[in-house]
């Protein structure tokens, strides 16, 4: 055993030293004088030089794209709300808290001191922190129980903001966001639990869900044989003597936050594959049986666990009808994609933050990096890309509030644009981030300037809902079976025909395309019905330098295989003002 070793104060029988002595330079072979500052010791090879400060605190909300499309999406009320938390985000508490949910990850209970099996993770206090500004900002159910229109508008925004701070607690807060209207299938269900889903309570202790004043939801629906082939799930659901009550016996394969207070489950009744709720704690307070049997070690994304869980004897309740499990869970499904598009676009603003605030104030070859044209030519491309990424994103959270209400056009839209949105917006972040963190250098390439964390996140966001090929089938599904998806797509194109002759074309040169598609041309298809519509929005409500640059670059094809090509000529100087304001 190591032993604490105590290191006696000097004594007063020492000899001191003169003060002529101590007047006098010392030797590089004495010992430094405690008193001298580190700058003035003889061994002092460099001052810090040419860095940048920290970033935070910063205004995470202080984006155009953002507060003009919350505004022109029909939630202009929750402007002050947004900004609020925007300045939040960027605070250095904030931002802190992100970082230490990451370094302190999840640990897994399964056992308590005494062998009783418990199943629990243990989170850092940050994860708490972090979850409980997330709940109580309405970034989880709380827009079901909001009748203003924008309310699911509003909610997106405060997820692009607040995604600012780190993207692992966002998985709890959108599977319960997405949770309530898949709950709805089951009025009897909804009634009792939709209230505490919608609530701004964040309550992390394992408890009877209705004893408490908020509730989180996970959903459980892969499995190892068949991923997103969910209908070859094996968990087994046995119904009992109560009406609409069942027991499940099986493995789920990617279950995250696996400390939610209900799950959404698929499992195979006498009847097909149904949807179940499970809660974690029955009413009587007893441990409903979900044994975790491991977290996964994921390239990113550390702060959430996910998990392995096991089924048996778990007391499950009915969703919907037996055999329409898919049907059940697909709103769902189309909420969380949305939520993967907006924190794909919050990852790309975020970087993009980042690398503005670095070239700002590092220089090289004698010059700003700001000031440097090739890195204005990088910037202002990541720029637009993020513009693009956000503008989408509120309008498609436009589309699901206006669906919400009623709008079968808005429906139609959404039915086909969040799955292509989906695709495409996902697939440009891990390139995005990737060219976001080359602009920091080597310094980016450390863990402590946060970009590796970022750049381990990008990837996630296309597989989870629903990889790249399972969204170009959607959106081929989605024109087989629903035309009308198809007419809502075009005629939103149509509104900016004549603004653009390069979008005009794209159009004509997809509405020839829509024929002959088959699997093997299903991503072609799905990418340039992206880069239109994204087209299409900046058109109408980008500046035009911003606009002419995308649709000159993504449509007409003036562009090279990387960032940083955008054609000369190119008004780099509007595009970069717009993105990074004040900033160069």
């Amino acid at each position: 055993m190591a032993r604490m070793v105590s290191i006696p104060a000097q004594s007063q029988s020492q000899p001191q030293p003169s003060p002529q002595s101590q007047s006098q330079p010392q030797s590089p072979s004495e010992p430094p004088s405690p008193s001298q500052p580190l700058s003035a010791l003889p061994y002092a090879t460099h001052d810090v030089t040419n860095q940048a400060p920290p970033l935070a605190p910063y205004d995470a909300s202080a984006d155009p794209a953002l507060l003009e499309g919350l505004r022109r999406e029909g939630a202009g009320w929750a402007e002050d709300d947004i900004r609020r938390l925007g300045a939040s985000a960027g605070s250095a508490e904030a931002q802190e808290w992100g970082e230490l949910a990451n370094r302190h990850e999840p640990v897994l209970r399964t056992h308590d001191r005494y062998g009783h099996r418990v199943d629990e993770v243990e989170f850092h206090p940050s994860w708490h922190h972090l979850m409980r500004t997330a709940v109580a900002e309405g970034l989880a159910g709380a827009p079901w129980a909001d009748d203003r229109p924008g309310a699911h508008v509003a909610r997106t925004a405060g997820g692009l903001v607040w995604g600012h701070t780190e993207a692992g607690h966002g998985c709890p807060t959108s599977m319960t966001y997405a949770a309530v209207p898949a709950l709805r299938a089951q009025p009897d269900l909804a009634k009792v639990y939709e209230p505490l889903l919608t609530s701004r309570e964040y309550d992390p202790e394992l408890r009877v869900p209705t004893e408490k004043p908020g509730l989180l939801a996970g959903m459980g629906m892969t499995e190892k044989q068949g991923g997103s082939d969910v209908r070859t799930n094996t968990t087994t659901a046995t119904p009992t003597g109560e009406p609409g009550v069942y027991t499940l016996r099986g493995h789920k394969w990617f279950t995250s936050a696996p400390m939610c207070d209900v799950f959404l489950v698929l499992a195979q009744a006498p009847g097909g594959l149904s949807c179940f709720l499970v809660p974690r704690v029955l009413p009587d307070g007893s441990r409903n049986t979900f044994r975790i049997q491991r977290l996964k070690d994921k390239l990113g994304n550390r702060s959430n666990a996910s998990s392995e869980p096991e089924f048996d004897r778990t007391v499950a309740w009915l969703v919907g009808p037996e055999g329409r499990g898919v049907k059940t869970i697909i709103e769902m499904v189309n909420c969380t994609r949305l939520d993967c598009v907006m924190s794909s676009a919050t990852l790309m603003r975020k970087t993009l933050v980042e690398a503005g605030h670095h070239v700002r104030h590092r220089s090289a070859f004698g010059a700003r990096l700001i000031d440097q044209p090739l890195m204005r030519n990088v910037l202002a491309d990541l720029a637009l890309e993020s513009e693009a990424a956000t503008t989408l994103t509120l309008r498609l959270a436009g589309a699901a509030d206006r669906a919400v209400r009623g709008d079968a056009g808005e429906r139609a839209f959404r039915r086909i644009a969040t799955a292509v949105g989906k695709y495409w917006v996902t697939k440009r972040g891990p390139a995005f981030t990737a060219e976001a963190l080359e602009c920091l250098g080597g310094n980016g390439y450390v863990e402590d300037s946060g970009m590796p964390r970022h750049y381990r996140e990008a990837p996630l966001l296309s597989i989870w809902e629903g990889s790249g090929n399972v969204n170009a089938l959607d959106v081929l599904r989605a024109l087989g079976r629903e035309p009308d998806s198809a007419d809502a797509l075009f005629s939103e194109f149509a509104l900016a025909r004549g603004a653009d002759a390069r979008l005009d074309t794209a159009v004509a040169a997809l509405k020839d395309q829509l024929a002959e598609t088959d699997q093997v041309g299903a991503r072609r298809l799905v990418e340039r019905m992206a880069l239109a519509l994204q087209a299409s929005l900046l058109v109408r409500h980008a500046p035009h330098p911003v606009a002419d640059a995308f649709c000159a670059t993504r449509l007409g094809g003036d562009w090279g295989h990387a960032f940083g090509t955008l054609p000369a000529g190119t008004d780099l100087d509007a595009v970069l003002e717009r993105a990074l304001p004040g900033r160069n």
